[in-house]
């Protein structure tokens, strides 16, 4: 996947102008338990199915980690005013139950650590699933994870009374950026206007217009500042508009879109781990080549398809975690497409490498505040400014680890009895 040269200008100036080349590549190298323990652990699956959830919540008070509002330890709060910003008409709450994965350990530019992963679903063997990819990674040293690109788009659309005063409309747009900046970011403190780019369609002109958004997920920082962009420019059109709608469709909002999987749309993260040999046949129960193969056919099978890139069950995790961290669970439309890579290397280990080119996350705003989602977010450190692109790569490492524990599922025949034995009991 490609993409503009200009956003590569994010990471110079991200990285590259606090710190040097080698120090950023000795922060996604591999780190062994033996050198460097782990920071966060889990009881084994056999201890919490002995003990049920006090195993778990004891174990993590051990670590001075706590979920009180998750684990039902304080009541739920059911004050209106709490609420009053995320959901309108407020009657109660929809419990899911929540599970943790991992520990997963990360070598991130931002994200550097042993994390467990809350993921809230009610589908049966995910989570299991998830946490045996999560322990593959870590015994193997862990993921490296960038993420590279922040960006998100909104793009109205203008309608004129044939094409010439759209051209004349077009043209006009180009001379106007830095009045069409300056009026978009007069609405937020942490909206940037990045980049302008229009599209002309006979009469009508879509203008899509990028920003970046800081530590929010974005949609409604853009809706906000691409409505005053809109208005200024049908007040001062040097040609009569007919009329303007805020969203033309083609920004990928809530939508799988060849666009948004080519550019980009909220944050590109890339992440690759190696597992050796051993590893992968002691934990995922198949042998490299296994993985390899299984993965080659299906990768062959979402051409045929017609799918928008190749990977195994992205939104199973991410809409999990999206539940679990207040994220927009319906961005996992444009979220879950990306790509999953496989290499047999000359030692036999797996090389896997991931890339999510559409992650719309944040770490403030939206329901990142609410009362349980806030407390699954601070378990990783990732709650409040600063925090979102730690998030992202830690969100890409967790997609990995699904990634690699399905396909070897898939490739030992274990797929379809671990969803019968876990979803329906023993001896159903």
């Amino acid at each position: 996947m490609t993409t503009r040269i200009e956003y590569l200008k994010q990471v110079r100036e991200k990285y590259l102008e606090t710190t040097s080349i080698q120090e950023l590549a000795s922060r996604l190298r591999p780190r062994s338990l033996q050198d460097h323990p782990l920071e966060a652990t889990l009881p084994a699956m056999k201890e919490m199915a002995a003990g049920g959830s006090s195993v778990l919540r004891q174990s993590l008070a051990k670590q001075g980690k706590s979920l009180p509002k998750v684990t039902g330890d304080q009541p739920p709060v059911m004050d209106d005013a709490v609420y009053a910003r995320n959901i309108e008409n407020f009657v109660g709450l929809c419990t899911i139950p929540v599970g943790l994965a991992g520990p997963l350990r990360v070598n991130g530019l931002n994200a550097k650590g042993d994390f467990l992963i809350p993921l809230a679903t009610t589908e049966a063997a995910l989570v299991a699933s998830f946490h045996r990819g999560c322990k593959a990674i870590t015994l193997s040293g862990g993921v490296a994870a960038a993420c590279i690109i922040e960006k998100i788009g909104r793009a109205p659309i203008f309608i004129f009374k044939d094409m010439c005063d759209a051209l004349v409309f077009g043209a006009w747009v180009v001379s106007q950026e830095p009045k069409i900046k300056e009026v978009a970011e007069s609405t937020s403190r942490y909206a940037k206007l990045v980049d302008v780019n229009i599209t002309l369609n006979g009469q009508d002109v879509v203008l899509f217009l990028e920003y970046s958004t800081g530590d929010a997920s974005g949609q409604n920082m853009v809706t906000i500042a691409s409505d005053a962009v809109g208005h200024w420019l049908a007040a001062n059109t040097p040609v009569p508009m007919k009329r303007w709608y805020i969203e033309s469709n083609m920004s990928g909002d809530k939508k799988a879109t060849a666009l948004s999987f080519i550019h980009t749309r909220g944050k590109r993260v890339t992440a690759e781990a190696r597992i050796p040999e051993d590893i992968c046949v002691g934990v995922l129960k198949a042998k490299p080549k296994d993985l390899y193969d299984a993965w080659k056919v299906s990768m062959v099978a979402s051409v045929q398809s017609g799918a928008i890139g190749s990977q195994s069950h992205y939104a199973n995790g991410l809409t999990a975690l999206f539940i679990a961290t207040g994220q927009d669970a319906a961005c996992t439309a444009e979220a879950a497409v990306g790509l999953t890579e496989y290499a047999v290397e000359d030692d036999g280990s797996l090389l896997v490498s991931v890339c999510l080119p559409n992650l719309v996350l944040g770490t403030v705003g939206g329901g990142t505040s609410l009362p349980t989602q806030r407390e699954c977010l601070e378990l990783m450190d990732c709650y409040g400014p600063g925090k979102a692109s730690k998030l992202a790569e830690i969100c890409a490492g967790m997609i990995m680890a699904g990634e690699i524990s399905i396909t070897a599922a898939i490739a030992a025949g274990h797929f379809a009895q671990a969803h019968k034995a876990m979803a329906r009991g023993p001896g159903k």
